[in-house]
């Protein structure tokens, strides 16, 4: 067996719409394909004993076991190590769950699908889920823990914290749209204009001077103080004869922190001597100069939480401990505890392991105590000098027993500081009896504090404290998404794409859009080339100024990656045609429906799917969408069309030389197509099939059918503006065509088009793409020969694995194929084809290049028109 590739799903995709995160193994079997489970001897049994949590898996039996009943009646490998992938991420806390195995149209290749919950630890269990399988086969030993630590590691490393990643939870519950920045915290809820980021529990709305005073534990404590909020007293100190002046005002014991420390690093607590308070200085100042020491405040330790300047939890901590038996030293102690199932490998449950580090030596060594040392019955050993829960720490939450005059206090610190997100320390008796009669005192106010303790507490009711921060964020009635209108299909996507952009841009909207040819924000284009993927989608709902997302989405990012978002409001779909058949399990058309269908999948309920009802493939969609559904097309008696019309639908056709919207029987004229300049004075069939999709999208949103039509008129086509979509240079002599048809639909509108052009010559320059199928190949060069009166073969920049000779070979027979008797030539260089047919060019002729690569043709172009001009203006 070997992987061939790994590719990994991170948007709606064509295996699940809901389920966006996928990884995708292309898995060839080889030899395995002919040895299915149980004819491998001990199989099953080896399976179980090194993964006996498959015992879980149902399968299609349905029932506990059912997988290991589909090893016994013998299943393929592809199957088994989708099932391995799954449970080793289980295994190492990411509970994925969903899993597809199926074999492609090549004999012995899997798709092997799962879920993941983190990236990298996806690709890592696909890659080690195949190891399994082969050491299994052949009968050898797996470390399976090893495997299985890797994978918490990985986890640790990528996944968000428990803070960050229950806002992301609260917000996906709500369904506000989220994307990852950069690969730390960092968070964008929402798209566009309406997009807050997060990072941690800062938040875009915190105060980066409330930030620098919280940070400021000196500031601090001075302008509470300042408002009369009851804090330790002490002062700053840099030098152990500081310390000693401080120590003679306020007496033992002491507590000795970092000025700039924070998680507790660098702290010292109840120091009760002078050679234990220098040690406490030299430990803080290992954190910066400047050392805050305090009367030590005797009581616990309490976090109250507010948000918004309202408390919403309080929690009391205790610092990581064990319990002595009277048997058991405390290093076996600690291992017991970790056996705790709440505890585990940093963030993954409730609790964190304890581990043994310098701060436990040293408070056991206060203590005349070591590991090897047995603790009385029931007595507690504290292993950590501050109650952080990633130390192994627990929490109890107390939310409820908080005095009222408590409350107040700590949503005054919350304002005097300036947080909106904000945890107060205190150390007190309790909080149940207001600060000043417990004696306790305000020890710290973070910036960023952590949820987890208030999210997971080891006793007392969990606090769903994410709610309140997405609250303070999108208030109700505050939009977290911008309209979103999605553009696919064959041909025609991104003139379509253009042309509602421009429609939405002229109704005053900051319009962001991708095309084949780029990325734009309004009309300045920011990033060159094939942008129609999930990454560019994603550039543009990152963009903070974008009010309003027109995507053109191909088929290649969907199968790379999925879509790149979640929902849209409407879904274009162009048409269905031959066209990249043959690449990535796409082998006809039923199998390119499947994937253009992803983006109308999208569409939300109550969102609208415009479809073409001119193409089959396109309207057979139409009974399985979930939203609205709305149709366009170049014949008004198309029987789609009329059926829509006696059921009272909306639709939009080309009748009688206009653009028509029609609710039933009632016709709404947009615009005569000889008026909209992108038709070519309504000659060019297929740009008519485009306005009619843009017009019925546009107006489905809520646009005007006046300002639908105003755009539609003041879109001009033009090199600069729609590059390679029927762009004509007219010259003295002769003019210039220049369009992206490359597969056998394009070129058949392109020969419509032709039909109403009158010439006295019509030169073809033409090429053959090298991952199209033959058929395909040898169809456009038949197509080629019917329409032109002579042909120029060129080779396509982007051969694709094929011969030169190959192509032109398919071409060359496609054109014999044509019924009429056409002249060709072959010349390899673009360049030099335009060149030649340009040189060649008689009074009326019309030369077309048709190219899956225009911008070299263009440029070639554009420089004669500009030599032509020029000479013109000499002789003048």
């Amino acid at each position: 067996m070997k992987i061939v590739k790994i590719q990994v799903l991170r948007g709606p995709n064509i295996w699940s719409i809901r389920r966006k995160k996928l990884i995708q193994m292309r898995l060839d079997l080889e030899e395995a394909e002919h040895l299915p489970t149980n004819k491998i001897e001990g199989f099953r049994e080896n399976l179980e004993r090194l993964i006996p949590s498959l015992i879980t898996h149902r399968c299609s039996e349905g029932v506990e076991g059912g997988f290991f009943q589909r090893i016994e009646m013998g299943t393929w490998m592809g199957h088994v190590i989708e099932h391995i992938a799954l449970e080793i991420q289980t295994l190492a806390g990411m509970d994925a769950g969903f899993g597809r195995t199926r074999e492609t149209k090549t004999p012995g290749i899997y798709n092997v699908v799962f879920s993941y919950i983190e990236e990298n630890s996806g690709v890592y269990a696909a890659e080690q889920s195949v190891e399994i399988a082969h050491a299994l086969m052949d009968g050898r030993d797996y470390p399976i823990q090893e495997c299985i630590q890797t994978l918490k590691e990985k986890r640790e490393r990528e996944r968000l914290g428990p803070s960050t990643g229950s806002i992301v939870q609260e917000a996906v519950a709500r369904n506000i749209p989220w994307i990852r920045l950069g690969r730390n915290s960092l968070v964008q809820l929402g798209y566009g204009i309406n997009q807050q980021r997060f990072q941690a529990t800062i938040t875009g709305k915190t105060s980066s001077i409330a930030v620098d005073i919280a940070c400021n534990k000196e500031l601090t404590k001075k302008m509470l103080d300042d408002a009369a909020i009851p804090v330790p007293t002490g002062d700053l100190v840099i030098d152990e004869e500081g310390l000693e002046k401080v120590i003679r005002k306020i007496d033992y014991p002491i507590v000795l922190k970092p000025l700039d420390g924070n998680h507790g690093k660098g702290s010292s607590i109840n120091v009760n001597d002078w050679e234990a308070a220098k040690i406490g200085l030299q430990h803080a100042q290992t954190y910066g100069a400047k050392v805050i020491v305090e009367r030590y405040i005797t009581g616990y330790d309490f976090r109250v939480l507010v948000i918004n300047h309202k408390m919403i939890a309080a929690a009391r901590r205790v610092p990581a401990h064990i319990v002595g038996d009277g048997e058991k030293n405390i290093n076996d102690l600690i291992e017991k505890e970790n056996l705790d199932p709440r505890r585990g490998y940093g963030h993954e449950n409730v609790l964190t392991e304890i581990s043994v580090d310098k701060d436990t030596n040293e408070l056991l060594e206060k203590l005349h105590y070591t590991l090897e040392s047995i603790p009385q019955k029931g007595e507690i050993v504290y292993l950590k000098s501050t109650a952080n829960l990633s130390t192994g720490g627990t929490s109890i939450d107390v939310t409820d027993m908080i005095h009222p005059e408590n409350i107040t206090m700590c949503e005054r610190i919350s304002k005097i500081i300036g947080l909106d997100v904000c945890g107060v320390d205190i150390m007190a008796e309790n909080l149940t009896q207001p600060l000043k009669e417990s004696g306790g005192a305000i020890l710290e106010v973070n910036a960023a504090p952590g949820f987890r303790m208030h999210l997971a507490p080891s006793e007392g009711l969990p606090r769903n404290v994410a709610a309140p921060v997405v609250d303070m964020l999108y208030p109700q009635g505050k939009a977290f998404r911008i309209p979103i209108i999605a553009v696919t299909g064959t041909n025609g996507k991104t003139t379509t794409t253009r042309l509602i952009a421009h429609i939405v841009k002229n109704n005053g909207y900051r319009v962001g859009f991708t095309t084949s040819d780029g990325i734009y924000i309004q009309n300045t284009m920011l990033t060159k080339g094939d942008t129609t993927g999930p990454i560019s989608a994603e550039f543009v709902l990152k963009d903070p100024t974008v009010e309003f997302a027109v995507l053109e989405t191909a088929r290649g990012g969907i199968l790379r990656s999925g879509l790149g978002f979640s929902y849209c409001d409407i879904g274009v779909l162009t048409n269905i045609k031959e066209d990249h058949l043959g690449i990535s399990d796409i082998h006809n058309l039923k199998d390119l429906t499947k994937v253009k269908r992803v983006v109308l999948d999208s569409v939300k309920k109550d969102g609208w799917s415009v479809l073409n009802a001119d193409d089959a493939y396109s309207m057979r969609l139409m009974p399985d969408l979930d939203s609205k559904v709305a149709i366009f097309s170049l014949d008004e008696n198309n029987p789609h069309i009329k059926k829509f019309a006696k059921e009272g639908k909306i639709t939009c056709v080309y009748e009688e030389g206009f653009v028509t919207i029609k609710k039933g029987d009632w016709k709404i004229r947009i615009a005569k197509a000889n008026n909209i300049p992108i038709t070519m004075e309504g000659k060019a069939k297929f740009m008519i099939s485009n306005v009619l999709a843009a017009s019925l999208a546009t107006y489905l949103y809520g646009f005007e059918i006046e300002d639908i039509a105003n755009s539609l008129r003041t879109f001009i086509p033009s090199a600069a503006l729609t590059p390679g979509r029927l762009n004509i240079f007219k010259f003295k002599k002769f003019n210039v065509l220049i369009d992206f048809a490359h597969n056998p639909a394009g070129y058949e509108a392109i020969e419509d088009y032709l039909k109403n052009v009158e010439a006295t010559k019509k030169i073809g320059i033409i090429s053959g793409v090298g991952d199209r199928r033959d058929e395909d190949i040898k169809e456009c060069g038949k197509i080629a020969g019917r329409m032109f009166d002579y042909i120029i073969i060129r080779n396509e920049k982007h051969l694709r694995g094929r011969a030169e000779e190959e192509i032109n070979g398919l071409i060359i027979s496609g054109i014999q194929e044509s019924g009429r008797d056409v002249s060709y030539e072959i010349i390899p260089k673009e360049i030099e084809a335009l060149k030649h047919a340009m040189s060649m060019a008689e009074e009326g002729t019309f030369i077309t290049a048709l190219s899956d690569v225009v911008s070299n043709a263009i440029d070639l172009v554009q420089e004669y028109q500009n030599k032509e001009i020029l000479e013109e203006g000499k002789i003048m």
